[in-house]
């Protein structure tokens, strides 16, 4: 049987979560510690007690949802259930970085100060209001791709997020997304609907975060991972530092081919999916695009307490 470990993106915040996890486990609290340490300030307590709506801010959502599945699988490690029990890697967006860490390649400080630099850069990137995000659903990659390409008139409007066999996240220009919600519902799309996001993702929009993360992660070392990493860009493994460092810029402005990259570990013989974090998003996307897999998640202490009964 071959395992694969996933990761979380944006989306899957909760104040509380991880909590349980740090309560119960030295390895899981001392991730936050040090998450909090690398940012010089204490997340773990906006994680913990905060306002929703300051977690969801693009800048602390993405370092919080990282340190929550590090601990997730510090705790799982404590239980011996590590990396080393992963074929593959791989994560959504931000999830990507996650999975990074988990493998070695990036250390958690490096990690979360890339995230927070990641999550400032993208929502500059576009003032608010001048971009959004609308999901697609009942229409497949190629129909939503049409869907956008139509919608576009001269504005920026793609395909962001290949989600599942019939959910498609379109990011752009504010007016081109809405054309595309009229345009879908037209082509049959069962639902189409605006995203509560701060900035329009992986689109060509977010070129000036690309750059700012081309600098950021020059910075930083990357390290062979321990086991292979499938990008999101890609939808294949990679473990070349070279290849990393230049998927992670594209991943900024490039699609999150999430439905391919569970197709792909599919056909490299992954038959069980641990999502490691905040929620159960990934679990759905994977049974949708994967039916003969089986999921599991894991983000409290009753979730690996279930494993190891």
């Amino acid at each position: 049987m071959s395992r694969a470990f996933v990761f979380p993106g944006q989306g899957a915040q909760t104040i509380g979560m991880g909590k349980a996890l740090a309560e119960a486990y030295p390895a899981a609290k001392a991730v936050f510690d040090e998450v909090d340490a690398a940012l010089g300030e204490k997340l773990s307590t906006l994680i913990w007690e905060g306002d929703i709506a300051e977690l969801t801010l693009t800048k602390n959502a993405q370092p919080a949802l990282m340190a929550t599945s590090i601990a997730a699988l510090r705790a799982l490690e404590s239980e011996g259930y590590g990396i080393d029990k992963a074929s593959f890697v791989a994560g959504h967006s931000l999830g990507e970085y996650s999975a990074l860490c988990a493998a070695g390649s990036l250390t958690l400080s490096d990690t979360a100060r890339l995230l927070r630099i990641r999550g400032q850069a993208m929502q500059e990137a576009v003032p608010v209001g001048v971009g959004a995000m609308a999901a697609l659903l009942g229409l497949d990659f190629e129909a939503a791709t049409a869907v956008a390409a139509e919608a576009a008139q001269g504005e920026v409007c793609q395909a962001a997020n290949d989600n599942d066999p019939a959910q498609v996240v379109v990011s752009g220009h504010k007016a081109a997304v809405e054309r595309a919600l009229e345009i879908a519902k037209a082509k049959g799309a069962k639902r189409a609907i605006l995203l509560p996001v701060s900035a329009p993702f992986h689109c060509a929009l977010m070129q000036p975060a690309a750059h700012v993360m081309a600098e950021a992660l020059a910075a930083v070392p990357i390290l062979k991972p321990l086991v292979p990493v499938v990008v999101n860009v890609r939808a294949e493994a990679v473990m070349e530092p070279d290849r990393i460092l230049d998927l992670l810029i594209a991943q900024v402005t490039g699609s999150v081919r999430w439905r391919e990259s569970v197709l792909w570990m599919e056909k490299a013989g992954v038959t069980e999916f641990w999502e490691i974090g905040a929620g159960k998003a990934l679990s759905g996307m994977i049974k949708r695009t994967a039916a003969a897999a089986t999921t599991r998640a894991f983000g409290t202490p009753e979730d690996i307490a279930a494993l190891k009964a």
